[in-house]
């Protein structure tokens, strides 16, 4: 998936599955789901929680190698192209994982094939594009942000149970759900990608959509 012109940098999906969900599947879901859990235990995270605290981004943010890219970008204005590729892949799997956690796709996620979950960021030029000072005060910029995620957070979980029992009773995902909790993934991926990544100055915005 390659961004639009004039499209924020940061550009997240994931394909609406179509027909009939696996209801298995879905009722066993938590047990499912916890040797891909594990996985990105040992990277340190298992973000995207939902709670009255900044877990989701403490999670997340454990996960990606952020002082490296901090220290070369403020010093040598570079971002080496080795630590980017690990945050994007590292993000691409978190995002298959909970994809599947959350109910929104039943094949079970892969670690290194996209499938039907995609997360653009461009790598950046670091002279031109990225201002070699913000990456200090990028994580406190970003506050406004984890606050109305923490609420939306608790949306998704709450969308997940509804969703849960739609699955198990019809076999059907409620689009407005699916809709709903890809959005604030979408938020999720566009502020991590600004605070603790570094791939972009782009501000993210307040919204759920494209």
């Amino acid at each position: 998936m390659q961004p639009t012109p004039h499209a924020h940098p940061i550009q997240f999906d994931i394909d609406h599955p179509d027909g009939p969900r696996d209801r298995t599947s879905a009722i066993f879901r938590l047990i499912l789901a916890i040797p891909i859990l594990i996985l990105l235990a040992t990277f340190g995270a298992t973000g995207f929680q939902a709670g009255n605290d900044g877990a989701s981004f403490a999670g997340v943010a454990s996960g990606v190698l952020f002082i490296p890219p901090l220290l070369l970008i403020v010093f040598r204005q570079k971002y080496p192209r080795w630590t980017f590729d690990f945050n994007l892949a590292y993000l691409r799997l978190h995002n298959r994982a909970f994809a599947y956690l959350l109910l929104l796709r039943d094949e079970y996620p892969s670690s290194d094939e996209e499938q039907a979950v995609h997360l653009h960021v461009a790598y950046p030029d670091v002279r031109n594009e990225l201002n070699r000072w913000l990456p200090l005060v990028k994580w406190f910029l970003a506050i406004p942000h984890y606050i109305v995620l923490i609420l939306l957070d608790v949306g998704v979980v709450l969308a997940a149970i509804a969703t849960w029992f739609a699955i198990a009773v019809t076999g059907r995902h409620p689009r407005r759900l699916f809709d709903f909790t890809v959005g604030v993934m979408r938020w999720h991926n566009r502020v991590i990608a600004y605070a603790f990544v570094l791939a972009t100055d782009d501000y993210p915005p307040f919204r759920l959509t494209a």
